[in-house]
């Protein structure tokens, strides 16, 4: 016989499929012996036989009739004897809190809090059965509907059960919060409180007295008292009634709000994660825990080797740095672990197991990150890569700066000269002058090397004959981490020189230049592989023009199952595989080599290609486009050079053509690295051939959620599916997480968080590319499948070299991420196309369809007149 009912002691936390969220928690904390109300709670069993008998499954996808439903049904009468009985038991007439335990609710990645019914101070039991068949039917109110399908929850496998709750009549009540949700610093309790009853502060309908305390050391860090203007109190024989309040003082004595931060310390020690609580306090002072639930808005603090020791530390974001917002998978980490080992090693500090990567490297919410203690403590770092930032990603350059006065990151290497010392010895081994060296004095020998790189490249990637699994992943992890890095530096002195040459040029002419004249130098580069691989892109659309329809009528995704089955007509499958062949180990994502390359998937460039189909103005043609700011940039070269002088005109002239010559190259180390890990990918998926062939995973494609480690494992007979299963899922849920710090200290603290709020109307950025346009805005999260019409402004939280094919049509450029030489802001230039980024909340604060203006001299967006 199912079980209707069950007490809250005899809830643990194996029941949440029977008990829901909120009831599993409250008997996790009624059985560690915590101060929680006694209650019980009446199962999904109840729930499942009255949403069956009112028809609920054929409604699932019409809310508002299931709920109709469910208000109309009987509660049949053994549930309700089962209800009444354990009602009874908590006393004659007993005010209890009637509220919604979902199966899909207080759970680690979402709280669903609010989403669903809560009835407080309900007395009787024809009272309590009336409340449980209404929360019964919240499980369908649009709002808990639409939440579940921002979650990807299943809507047809979600239950509900009902927590019947002891009421307390508090004469305080509030939230406590076991770290900080605005900064994310945990050991710091957040509380608000408000008299009567807690409903006021969690609904948001007063100012409530507001404390922020050191859990640690009780020290209460922030009082802020609210108004408080009204309070809800229960009433006699049930109900509750609104009355006005005019208290002027806090509602909580200072050592009610340090016993308050030491419950939530211990409700946070027995689940081992900060928790999101509820509390009330008796008129006899007795404070109770009516709910707990973890934090879910909260990012992970980093996991690393070298997060020890007093102090706190603070971590960079590799993938936001690198415009990567997604999580990276499993093998797409360990092969970042191995190639900063082989970093570290290059740099004289050995890493002892190349798989862990070095003590520096960190990984949080499937992100990489990178201790930047060390450079924030240092007088040479503080001098050299905030520099560095300003023009890579301006908005980190900003937050490391603000770090500064934080005691944890005071100096403790004021001299520059130990610093310079070893980066000396890093730059000779390495032979980087006399690479920079060369660029500037022949460039065409220059670029010639970097053509040898690129071949020698290809040869160390390649392994040759039938080798096994186990030699692929050997193979793998010898090269990332030994082979690959030292090839990668000796190519940034190439492009470095000329950007170096166009910084000497800048110092020549002085004030003499014109605004935007430098700029205008970089319009329409050679030599530069991304625009390259965009502009043959345009060309093959053009070659198969007579095709167009194909793409109007299909949608990518057939046409890329149309291409990998052999059935496009031939002429375009021709061209395509033709382009695939150069540029099909690129993808959007690259970085991590657990992402599908264009040549596996090519559904987003078939998108491309249909947006690119959609042109109509042959003066708007991307090639006619680049053309013509090649043009202006050269004659730019001509003006600078007169403007020059006869003395100086030669040497700005030669500094310039360096500029032109060298400048393009800036996108050739990385263009090499993806070409590296596409083939490392390749022979991966070799190896998850083998292990899906064993069963020790479902699919090849599984072993991306793997590790080198646990591969070798895997081959050793170990049985990872369910392993993979758990990652994917984690990995989904990461994939929906919007927000990921720029930079994030050990204790949870984002510094970007505690940043003055911008004003004003105009959205303020950094220039990337000069040039005033009013369009549409086309907000893109994911550039795969997205239709962006000629003349739209791309507004995306950031790019890579994946993105680039959609700025051939776009109107003008905003980006969340990077700085004047980020990905973004070099193609955004070489095409012409106003570019503004580094936009706080850009995709969030502009949307679809928004007529916007980008002023990318100014470095400005703001809405059309």
């Amino acid at each position: 016989m199912m079980t209707l009912t069950v007490d809250f002691t005899e809830i643990d936390g194996s029941m949440l499929a029977s008990v829901g969220g909120k009831a599993a928690n409250l008997g996790v904390l009624s059985r560690a012996g915590l101060p929680v109300p006694q209650g019980f709670c009446v199962t999904t069993a109840a729930y499942r036989q009255v949403a069956e008998t009112a028809g609920v499954r054929a409604l699932v996808d019409r809310p508002h009739l299931a709920r109709e439903a469910l208000l109309g049904a009987e509660v049949p009468e053994h549930i309700a004897e089962a209800v009444l009985a354990r009602y009874a038991e908590l006393g004659a007439d007993v005010p209890v809190a009637v509220r919604s335990s979902a199966t899909a609710e207080d759970l680690p990645f979402a709280s669903f809090a609010g989403q669903q019914d809560t009835y407080l101070n309900v007395v009787g039991g024809q009272a309590v059965l009336d409340a449980v068949r209404r929360c019964w039917a919240s499980l369908w109110t649009d709002r808990a509907h639409a939440y579940r399908e921002a979650n990807n929850i299943d809507q047809d496998a979600v239950e509900l059960a009902v927590v019947v709750q002891h009421m307390v009549d508090s004469q305080v009540a509030g939230v406590l919060f076991t770290a900080n949700p605005v900064t994310g610093r945990r050991r710091e309790a957040v509380i608000d409180a408000n008299p009567g009853l807690g409903e006021t502060v969690v609904s948001g309908s007063v100012n409530p007295d507001h404390f922020v305390v050191d859990t640690a050391s009780g020290e209460i860090r922030q009082r802020r008292l609210g108004d408080k203007k009204h309070a809800i109190r229960s009433l006699a024989g049930g109900g509750t009634e609104q009355v006005a309040l005019d208290h002027q003082g806090a509602c909580l004595s200072d050592e009610q709000v340090r016993e308050l931060a030491r419950l939530g310390d211990r409700v946070e020690r027995h689940y081992g994660s900060p928790q999101d609580t509820e509390w009330a306090i008796d008129p006899g002072g007795r404070l109770w825990l009516t709910q707990a639930r973890p934090i879910t808005t909260l990012f992970p603090v980093p996991d690393s080797p070298s997060n020890t020791g007093p102090g706190r530390r603070a971590y960079l974001c590799l993938s936001v740095a690198q415009g990567l917002y997604r999580p990276i998978t499993p093998m797409g980490m360990a092969a970042f672990r191995l190639i900063g080992a082989g970093m570290a090693r290059m740099v004289g500090v050995p890493v002892a197991n190349p798989l862990a990567g070095p003590r520096v490297f960190a990984e949080a919410g499937q992100r990489a990150f990178v201790d930047i203690t060390p450079v924030l403590r240092s007088r040479l770092g503080r001098d050299v890569v905030p520099r560095v930032f300003d023009l890579m990603e301006a908005r980190s350059a900003v937050v490391f700066r603000s770090l500064y006065q934080d005691p944890d990151m005071s100096l403790v290497d004021s001299s520059r000269l130990p610093g310079l010392r070893r980066l000396l010895r890093v730059v000779l081994r390495l032979g980087l002058p006399w690479r920079f060296v060369e660029a500037v004095l022949r460039p065409e020998a220059a670029r010639r090397r970097v053509t040898r790189i690129g071949s020698h490249l290809q040869e160390a990637i390649a392994l040759r004959g039938n080798p096994s699994s186990r030699e692929r992943l050997d193979h793998v992890q010898r090269f990332l981490s030994t082979s690959l890095v030292p090839m990668l530096p000796s190519l940034l002195p190439v492009a470095g020189a000329g950007f170096v040459m166009l910084a000497l040029v800048g110092k020549l002419l002085g004030d003499k230049l014109e605004p935007g004249q430098l700029e205008a130098v970089l319009r329409g580069l050679p030599h530069n592989v991304t625009t390259e691989m965009d502009l043959e892109l345009w060309a093959l659309a053009t070659r198969i023009r007579e095709h167009g329809e194909l793409f109007d009528t299909l949608s990518p995704a057939e046409l890329s199952e149309r291409y990998l089955a052999g059935e496009l007509p031939e002429v375009v499958r021709r061209e395509l595989a033709g382009w695939l062949a150069r540029f099909g180990h690129r993808a959007v994502a690259e970085i991590d080599l657990g992402m599908p390359r264009w040549s596996e998937r090519p559904e987003h460039i078939l998108g491309v290609l249909a947006n690119y189909l959609r042109l109509a103005d042959p003066q708007a043609a991307p090639d006619v486009q680049f053309a013509r700011g090649r043009a202006e940039a050269e004659r730019t070269v001509r003006a600078l050079v007169a403007k020059a002088g006869p003395l100086r005109g030669w040497l700005v002239g030669r500094a310039l053509s360096r500029v032109r010559a060298l400048a393009g190259l800036r996108e050739t180390p990385k263009f090499f690295l993806i070409q590296a890990l596409a083939e490392m990918r390749r022979q991966l998926g070799q190896v998850g051939v083998e292990l899906a062939a064993a069963g020790r995973i479902e699919r090849a494609e599984d072993v991306f959620f793997l590790t080198v480690a646990e591969a070798l494992a895997a081959l050793d007979g170990r049985d990872c599916r369910d392993l993979v299963a758990e990652r994917r899922e984690s990995y989904e849920r990461e994939l929906r997480r919007r927000k990921v710090p720029r930079v994030l200290l050990s204790d949870g603290s984002e510094p970007e968080a505690s940043a003055p709020a911008a004003t004003g109307d105009a959205m303020v950025g950094t220039s990337a590319s000069s040039g005033r346009v009013t369009g549409t805005a086309r907000v893109v999260l994911d550039p795969v499948g997205a239709r962006l019409e000629p003349g739209e402004i791309l507004v995306a939280p950031s790019t890579d070299p994946g993105w680039t094919p959609l700025f051939l049509t776009a109107g003008g450029l905003v980006m969340e991420m990077g700085g004047a030489n980020s990905h973004g802001a070099v193609v955004a230039r070489e095409y012409g196309i106003p570019a503004v980024v580094g936009v706080a909340e850009a995709t969030h604060r502009i949307a679809t369809g928004d007529r916007i203006t980008v002023d990318g001299a100014a470095g400005t967006v703001s809405a059309a007149d």
